[in-house]
């Protein structure tokens, strides 16, 4: 299915999560985001729970059809 996000991986560090997308580091959190975040992976897909927090989930062409010529 397209736009379906994938290729993203986490690793927890003591205090902190780093998250990968294809190998390279996207983002690390820290403290209490890093605590809401493996929460939030429990819950839900987690390839969306980290395309969402690492900011790839949008890219500004969601837009309807009908604004389109």
């Amino acid at each position: 299915m397209a736009g379906v996000p994938n290729g993203f991986e986490f690793s927890v560090h003591s205090d902190r999560v780093e998250i990968r997308h294809h190998g390279r580091l996207a983002t690390t959190l820290r403290k209490s985001a890093a605590l809401k975040f493996l929460n939030a992976v429990e819950r839900d897909d987690p390839q969306q729970v980290m395309a969402r927090v690492t900011g790839n989930y949008k890219r500004g062409n969601e837009r309807s059809s009908s604004h389109r010529p």
